[in-house]
Protein backbone atom coordinates (compact mmCIF):
# COMPACT_ATOMS: atom_id res chain seq x y z
CA UNK A 1 0.00 0.00 0.00
CA UNK A 2 1.26 3.34 -0.67
CA UNK A 3 2.17 4.91 1.94
CA UNK A 4 2.14 8.94 2.55
CA UNK A 5 3.33 10.96 6.09
CA UNK A 6 1.36 14.37 5.92
CA UNK A 7 3.11 17.19 8.41
CA UNK A 8 0.60 19.66 8.84
CA UNK A 9 0.30 21.31 12.22
CA UNK A 10 -3.67 22.21 12.10
CA UNK A 11 -5.31 19.09 13.46
CA UNK A 12 -8.54 20.20 11.37
CA UNK A 13 -6.99 20.15 8.10
CA UNK A 14 -4.57 17.28 9.01
CA UNK A 15 -7.44 15.22 9.84
CA UNK A 16 -9.60 16.07 6.73
CA UNK A 17 -5.92 15.29 4.66
CA UNK A 18 -5.56 11.88 6.09
CA UNK A 19 -9.12 11.07 5.60
CA UNK A 20 -9.08 12.31 2.27
CA UNK A 21 -6.02 10.25 1.29
CA UNK A 22 -7.32 7.19 3.20
CA UNK A 23 -10.40 7.29 0.88
CA UNK A 24 -8.30 6.98 -2.12
CA UNK A 25 -6.45 3.85 -0.69
CA UNK A 26 -2.95 5.04 0.61
CA UNK A 27 -1.54 4.53 4.39
CA UNK A 28 -1.30 8.14 6.19
CA UNK A 29 0.61 8.78 9.01
CA UNK A 30 0.47 12.55 10.70
CA UNK A 31 3.41 14.59 12.21
CA UNK A 32 2.61 17.97 13.45
CA UNK A 33 6.22 19.75 14.06
CA UNK A 34 8.80 19.41 11.70
CA UNK A 35 11.36 17.66 14.13
CA UNK A 36 8.73 14.76 14.32
CA UNK A 37 8.42 14.59 10.92
CA UNK A 38 12.17 14.87 9.73
CA UNK A 39 12.99 11.56 12.04
CA UNK A 40 9.94 9.74 10.71
CA UNK A 41 10.79 10.45 7.18
CA UNK A 42 14.45 9.70 7.55
CA UNK A 43 13.67 6.71 9.44
CA UNK A 44 10.75 5.11 8.09
CA UNK A 45 9.81 4.59 4.12
CA UNK A 46 6.87 6.52 2.75
CA UNK A 47 6.31 6.99 -0.91
CA UNK A 48 5.47 10.80 -0.58
CA UNK A 49 5.80 13.22 2.30
CA UNK A 50 2.80 16.19 2.12
CA UNK A 51 4.79 18.87 3.92
CA UNK A 52 3.16 22.58 5.18
CA UNK A 53 5.58 24.87 5.23
CA UNK A 54 4.41 26.85 8.22
CA UNK A 55 5.37 24.13 11.32
CA UNK A 56 6.43 24.86 14.74
CA UNK A 57 9.92 23.90 16.20
CA UNK A 58 11.29 23.39 12.35
CA UNK A 59 9.69 24.89 9.50
CA UNK A 60 8.88 23.09 5.82
CA UNK A 61 11.83 24.60 4.41
CA UNK A 62 14.37 23.18 6.63
CA UNK A 63 12.98 19.66 7.03
CA UNK A 64 13.49 19.43 3.30
CA UNK A 65 16.31 20.54 3.22
CA UNK A 66 17.66 18.14 5.62
CA UNK A 67 16.13 15.39 4.48
CA UNK A 68 18.03 15.93 1.30
CA UNK A 69 21.22 16.38 2.62
CA UNK A 70 20.77 13.10 4.74
CA UNK A 71 20.17 10.99 1.13
CA UNK A 72 16.11 10.87 1.78
CA UNK A 73 15.01 10.92 -2.00
CA UNK A 74 11.13 10.39 -0.94
CA UNK A 75 9.61 12.98 -3.51
CA UNK A 76 8.14 15.72 -1.60
CA UNK A 77 4.77 17.91 -1.86
CA UNK A 78 5.01 21.70 -0.26
CA UNK A 79 2.23 23.09 0.87
CA UNK A 80 2.31 26.90 0.59
CA UNK A 81 0.12 30.18 1.87
CA UNK A 82 2.97 32.02 0.55
CA UNK A 83 2.42 32.91 -3.41
CA UNK A 84 5.71 34.75 -3.87
CA UNK A 85 7.57 32.97 -6.78
CA UNK A 86 10.90 33.12 -5.15
CA UNK A 87 9.23 31.35 -2.11
CA UNK A 88 8.44 28.65 -4.65
CA UNK A 89 11.66 28.59 -6.01
CA UNK A 90 13.42 28.54 -2.76
CA UNK A 91 11.03 25.28 -1.78
CA UNK A 92 12.30 23.35 -5.07
CA UNK A 93 15.98 24.43 -5.16
CA UNK A 94 16.06 22.92 -1.35
CA UNK A 95 14.42 19.66 -2.72
CA UNK A 96 11.13 19.86 -3.17
CA UNK A 97 9.19 18.12 -5.98
CA UNK A 98 6.44 20.25 -6.05
CA UNK A 99 3.96 22.42 -4.30
CA UNK A 100 0.30 23.58 -3.66
CA UNK A 101 -0.49 26.93 -2.44
CA UNK A 102 -3.38 27.22 -0.06
CA UNK A 103 -5.81 27.64 -0.61
CA UNK A 104 -5.99 24.92 -2.74
CA UNK A 105 -8.86 22.61 -4.26
CA UNK A 106 -9.56 18.91 -3.42
CA UNK A 107 -9.20 17.84 -7.26
CA UNK A 108 -5.92 19.60 -7.77
CA UNK A 109 -4.08 18.43 -4.26
CA UNK A 110 -5.31 14.77 -5.35
CA UNK A 111 -3.68 15.41 -9.25
CA UNK A 112 -0.56 16.88 -8.05
CA UNK A 113 -0.15 13.44 -5.68
CA UNK A 114 -1.19 11.27 -8.29
CA UNK A 115 1.32 12.69 -10.90
CA UNK A 116 4.48 12.52 -8.09
CA UNK A 117 3.92 9.06 -7.59
CA UNK A 118 3.31 8.15 -10.62
CA UNK A 119 6.63 9.76 -11.72
CA UNK A 120 8.60 8.10 -8.89
CA UNK A 121 7.21 4.82 -10.05
CA UNK A 122 8.90 5.46 -13.44
CA UNK A 123 11.25 2.89 -14.76
CA UNK A 124 14.68 4.25 -13.42
CA UNK A 125 18.09 2.05 -13.35
CA UNK A 126 19.59 1.49 -10.18
CA UNK A 127 22.39 2.70 -11.36
CA UNK A 128 23.64 4.64 -14.86
CA UNK A 129 27.07 5.45 -15.76
CA UNK A 130 28.61 6.96 -18.65
CA UNK A 131 32.73 7.46 -18.34
CA UNK A 132 33.60 7.87 -15.31
CA UNK A 133 30.54 9.23 -14.05
CA UNK A 134 28.00 6.92 -11.95
CA UNK A 135 24.42 7.80 -10.67
CA UNK A 136 23.23 6.04 -7.74
CA UNK A 137 19.92 6.50 -7.69
CA UNK A 138 19.14 4.21 -5.05
CA UNK A 139 22.05 6.72 -2.73
CA UNK A 140 20.41 9.83 -4.43
CA UNK A 141 24.81 10.57 -5.03
CA UNK A 142 26.42 11.16 -8.27
CA UNK A 143 30.53 9.96 -8.73
CA UNK A 144 32.91 10.03 -10.51
CA UNK A 145 36.16 8.31 -10.85
CA UNK A 146 34.60 6.99 -7.81
CA UNK A 147 34.73 10.04 -5.13
CA UNK A 148 31.04 11.94 -4.89
CA UNK A 149 30.37 14.74 -6.54
CA UNK A 150 28.24 17.98 -4.79
CA UNK A 151 25.15 18.35 -6.59
CA UNK A 152 21.78 20.77 -6.00
CA UNK A 153 18.83 19.22 -5.70
CA UNK A 154 17.44 20.75 -8.88
CA UNK A 155 20.41 19.32 -10.64
CA UNK A 156 19.68 15.63 -9.58
CA UNK A 157 16.16 16.58 -11.04
CA UNK A 158 17.54 17.58 -14.55
CA UNK A 159 19.79 14.31 -14.43
CA UNK A 160 16.43 12.01 -13.82
CA UNK A 161 15.26 13.54 -16.26
CA UNK A 162 17.43 12.84 -19.01
CA UNK A 163 18.03 9.39 -17.69
CA UNK A 164 14.69 8.55 -18.27
CA UNK A 165 14.78 10.02 -21.57
CA UNK A 166 18.17 8.80 -22.19
CA UNK A 167 18.91 8.66 -25.81
CA UNK A 168 16.24 11.36 -26.63
CA UNK A 169 16.06 15.24 -27.07
CA UNK A 170 14.39 17.19 -24.14
CA UNK A 171 13.75 20.81 -24.62
CA UNK A 172 13.93 23.16 -22.20
CA UNK A 173 10.16 22.95 -21.61
CA UNK A 174 10.13 19.69 -20.48
CA UNK A 175 12.76 19.99 -18.11
CA UNK A 176 11.61 23.16 -16.59
CA UNK A 177 7.93 20.93 -16.12
CA UNK A 178 10.01 18.20 -14.96
CA UNK A 179 12.25 19.69 -12.43
CA UNK A 180 10.24 23.14 -11.46
CA UNK A 181 7.10 22.43 -12.59
CA UNK A 182 4.40 23.69 -14.75
CA UNK A 183 3.10 26.45 -12.40
CA UNK A 184 6.18 28.18 -11.98
CA UNK A 185 7.51 31.35 -13.90
CA UNK A 186 10.61 30.99 -14.94
CA UNK A 187 13.12 31.17 -17.65
CA UNK A 188 14.19 28.96 -20.05
CA UNK A 189 17.56 30.28 -19.63
CA UNK A 190 17.81 28.91 -16.07
CA UNK A 191 17.56 25.57 -17.70
CA UNK A 192 20.66 26.15 -19.41
CA UNK A 193 22.44 27.50 -16.53
CA UNK A 194 21.52 23.95 -14.86
CA UNK A 195 22.85 22.35 -17.61
CA UNK A 196 25.97 23.98 -17.89
CA UNK A 197 26.77 23.40 -14.18
CA UNK A 198 26.38 19.58 -14.54
CA UNK A 199 28.19 19.66 -17.26
CA UNK A 200 31.20 21.25 -15.38
CA UNK A 201 30.52 18.24 -12.90
CA UNK A 202 30.60 15.13 -15.04
CA UNK A 203 32.20 16.19 -18.76
CA UNK A 204 35.69 15.30 -19.06
CA UNK A 205 35.73 18.58 -21.25
CA UNK A 206 32.56 20.92 -20.23
CA UNK A 207 33.35 23.51 -23.35
CA UNK A 208 33.22 20.09 -25.79
CA UNK A 209 30.21 17.95 -24.02
CA UNK A 210 30.20 14.39 -24.81
CA UNK A 211 27.12 12.73 -22.40
CA UNK A 212 25.38 16.74 -21.96
CA UNK A 213 24.90 17.08 -25.95
CA UNK A 214 22.93 20.00 -26.85
CA UNK A 215 20.79 19.80 -30.04
CA UNK A 216 20.60 23.28 -32.11
CA UNK A 217 16.80 24.55 -31.87
CA UNK A 218 15.31 21.57 -30.00
CA UNK A 219 17.63 21.39 -26.50
CA UNK A 220 19.16 18.67 -25.27
CA UNK A 221 20.02 15.22 -25.16
CA UNK A 222 21.75 12.38 -23.01
CA UNK A 223 24.03 10.48 -25.15
CA UNK A 224 26.55 7.60 -24.04
CA UNK A 225 24.84 6.26 -20.88
CA UNK A 226 25.39 2.83 -19.63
Amino acid sequence: MTRILVVEDEAAIARALADDFRSQGYDVELAADGRTAFEKARTDAFDLVVLDVMLPGKDGFDVCRDLRRAGVRTPILMLTAKTHEVEKVLGLELGADDYVTKPYSRRELQARVKALLRRSAGELPETCRFGEVEIDFSRGEVRRGGRTVEVTPLEFKVLTAFVRRQGRVLTRQLLLDEAWGRDLFVTERVVDNQVNNLRKKIEPDPSRPRYLVTVAGQGYRLDGSE
